[in-house]
């Protein structure tokens, strides 16, 4: 099992504890009979239940690993493609895998449409890309040449003033 699959699973089943904890208000496991003097009996352990919840954890690990954020990860080294900050499995969360043509249906498995971009940098390229779609290219239009000669004729109309 991988690195990561080991630490999602501790972390959910850390999370289911602290649910049970929180639900029953006690951290020991329930017990069962009453508080007479006698030794109470111990409920069984739920070993059913952290099973299910593990294979629920391993399907969702399998499930993640074929995304196409996984897989950009595992193709490309953690850096930002614009701004070059680095990053590691402690903010790993605060990069992103951008579509490079805006289409998240286009994941080819070599990864030509991706691009990771840290948060910040990702959210700037949407915005670009609005602007782009809502009001045209943001480049600047080259002018075309004036074809109209407003002085055409100008000597000729001089030199019939002239003679009036």
């Amino acid at each position: 099992m991988a690195i990561s699959s080991v630490f999602y699973l501790r972390r959910f089943c850390w999370r289911v504890m602290a649910r049970d904890v929180v639900m029953t208000g006690i951290s020991q496991p329930a017990r069962v009979g009453k508080d007479n003097g006698n030794a109470m009996s111990e409920q069984k352990p739920r070993s059913s239940h952290f099973e299910k919840v593990r294979a629920e954890q391993l399907e969702y690990n399998a499930r993640r690993e074929s995304g196409y954020r996984e897989r950009a990860l595992r193709l490309y080294p953690w850096i930002c493609g614009r701004c070059a900050r680095e990053f590691d499995r402690r903010n790993l969360s605060e990069l992103t895998v951008h579509h490079v043509d805006h289409n998240h249906d286009n994941n080819p498995g070599d990864g030509s449409n991706w691009e990771l971009l840290c948060i910040y940098c990702h959210d700037e390229e949407h915005s670009k890309f609005e602007s782009y779609v809502r009001y045209g290219s943001t480049t600047a239009k080259k002018a075309k040449t004036a074809t109209h000669n407003p002085f055409t004729g100008l000597k000729a109309r001089m030199e019939d003033k002239d003679r009036k």
